[in-house]
C-alpha cells in the first residue's frame, strides 16, 4: 500500500503534467513539422486537435480499469503505451502516421491525470487530498512555462523529432520511477468495474449526485476559462495589440504564476478554512475579475496591462478553485475513485474543448470584436463557477442537513 511521502507526491506531479507537456513540448515545432511533410498547416493542425479528442475520451475508460485492476498496473501500462507511442512520433514517415501515433500517445499520457488524481484520494485521503491537490497543480503549471522554452531550444539545434525523443526518455524515466516507488493504493478493487452496465450504472450515480455535479461543473467551468485565454490570447496579444512572440510568452507566463500563486495559497489555508470556503470565495475572485477585464475591454482604456492585470486575478482564483473541487468531488467515492476522477477529466476536456471552439472561431479577425470576445468568454466561464456551487453544491449540502 503506498504511503504519503515527498517522493510519491514529486512522481504524482510529474504523472498529471503529462497531458499538458505532450502539447506545450512540441507547439514550436508546428512549422517545421508542416515543412518537413510538405503538408499544410491544418493537416499539422490535426496532431493537436485528434491528441486532445483521444485524450478526452479514453479517459472515461482508465478509471474503470484502474478500479478493476488496481492503479498500479494500469499507470505501468499507460506509460509503456506513451512510451512506444513517443517513439512512433519520431521516425513517422508521414503526416497521417504522426497524426495516428499522436492519436496513440493520447491513450497512454491520460492514464497521468486521471490516476494522479486518484492516488492523491487513495493516499492522502479525503482530509488531506485537496491540500495535496493544490501543490501538485502548482508545480504542473511549470508545465506551459518551460514547456514551449524547452521545445523551441530542442527543435532549432536538433529538429522536431528531438520533441519527441525528450518525451520518451521522460516517460521511460516515470515507468522507472512508478515501478520504484508507486505502490498499489487500490486495496480493494472492483471485480465488475469495467462491465458496461456497471460502467454506465457508475456514470449515473455520480451525475445524479448533485453535490459532485455541482463539483465537476465548478472544475469545468474554471478549467474553461483558462483554456479561452490559451485558445485566443495570442490573436489579441499579437494580432491586436501587436506584440512580438517573445513578448507574448513573457505575458502568458505572468499569467501562469497567478495559477502557481493560487494552488500555494490554497494549499496553505485549506487546512483552516476548509475546500468549499475556498472553492466559493475563488469562484466569487474570478467572476469579479472576468467582468472587470470584461468592462476594461469593451472601455477606451482597453490596454495589454487592462486584459493581463485581471486575469493575473482570474488564475489565482482558478488555483483556488481546481484543486479544491476536485478533492471534494472524490471525496465521497473511495470505491469508484478512478470512475470519478474520469468523468471530471473527460467533462473539463469537453467544455474546454467547446470554449476554445468557439473563441478560436470569433477571434481569427483580429478586431475590436476580438478584443471583447475573449473577456466576454471568460467572465462568462468565471460566473458560472460561483453559480454551479450555489445552485447544486450547496443545496445538496442542505438538502442533506435537512434529511433524518
Amino acid at each position: 500500500m503506498s504511503r504519503p511521502t515527498p517522493i510519491l507526491a514529486v512522481l504524482l506531479t510529474t504523472l498529471v503534467a503529462l497531458g499538458p507537456l505532450s502539447t506545450d513540448f512540441y507547439l514550436p515545432s508546428l512549422p517545421a513539422i508542416t515543412a518537413a511533410f510538405a503538408t499544410d498547416g491544418a493537416h499539422t493542425q490535426l496532431t493537436l486537435s485528434v491528441y486532445l479528442a483521444g485524450f478526452a475520451v479514453a479517459q472515461l475508460a482508465v478509471g474503470p480499469l484502474a478500479d478493476r485492476f488496481g492503479r498500479r498496473p494500469v499507470v505501468l501500462g499507460g506509460l509503456v503505451v506513451y512510451l512506444l507511442a513517443s517513439l512512433a512520433c519520431c521516425v513517422a514517415p508521414s503526416i497521417e502516421a504522426l497524426i495516428l501515433a499522436r492519436l496513440v500517445q493520447a491513450l497512454g499520457a491520460c492514464v497521468g491525470p486521471v490516476l494522479g488524481r486518484t492516488i492523491v484520494r487513495d493516499v492522502w485521503g479525503p482530509a488531506d487530498a485537496a491540500r495535496v491537490l493544490a501543490y501538485v497543480s502548482g508545480a504542473m503549471a511549470l508545465a506551459p512555462l518551460i514547456g514551449p522554452f524547452l521545445g523551441g531550444l530542442l527543435t532549432v539545434f536538433f529538429g522536431w523529432q528531438a520533441n519527441f525523443a525528450a518525451l520518451a526518455l521522460f516517460s521511460a524515466l516515470q515507468i522507472a520511477a512508478t515501478w520504484r516507488w508507486l505502490a498499489e493504493s487500490n486495496p480493494h478493487p472492483d471485480p465488475t468495474a469495467t462491465r458496461l452496465g456497471r460502467i454506465a450504472a457508475n456514470y449515473r450515480r455520480l451525475l445524479a449526485d448533485r453535490a459532485y455535479l455541482g463539483y465537476l461543473l465548478c472544475q469545468s467551468f474554471a478549467y474553461s476559462a483558462l483554456f479561452a485565454f490559451i485558445s485566443g490570447s495570442a490573436f489579441v496579444l499579437i494580432g491586436h495589440f501587436g506584440l512580438a512572440p517573445a513578448t507574448y510568452g513573457l505575458c502568458f507566463g505572468v499569467v501562469v504564476t497567478g495559477y502557481m500563486a493560487g494552488s500555494a495559497l490554497s494549499g496553505r489555508l485549506v487546512g483552516r478554512f476548509g475546500s468549499d470556503r475556498l472553492l466559493f470565495a475563488g469562484g466569487l475572485i474570478g467572476a469579479g475579475a472576468g467582468l472587470a477585464m470584461w468592462a476594461l475591454a469593451a472601455s477606451p482604456l482597453a490596454s495589454v496591462a487592462a486584459l493581463l492585470g485581471p486575469m493575473v486575478f482570474v488564475t489565482v482564483a482558478l488555483g483556488l478553485v481546481m484543486p479544491n473541487a476536485t478533492g471534494r468531488a472524490l471525496a465521497p467515492y473511495p470505491q469508484m475513485a478512478g470512475a470519478a476522477s474520469s468523468l471530471i477529466g473527460f467533462a473539463q476536456m469537453s467544455i474546454a474543448a467547446l470554449v476554445g471552439i468557439v473563441v478560436g472561431h470569433g477571434l481569427e479577425d483580429g478586431g475590436r470584436g476580438a478584443l471583447t470576445l475573449l473577456p466576454a468568454a471568460i467572465a462568462a466561464c468565471g460566473v458560472l463557477v460561483p453559480l454551479c456551487y450555489l445552485a447544486l453544491v450547496r443545496t445538496a449540502h442542505a438538502a442533506g442537513r435537512a434529511s433524518p
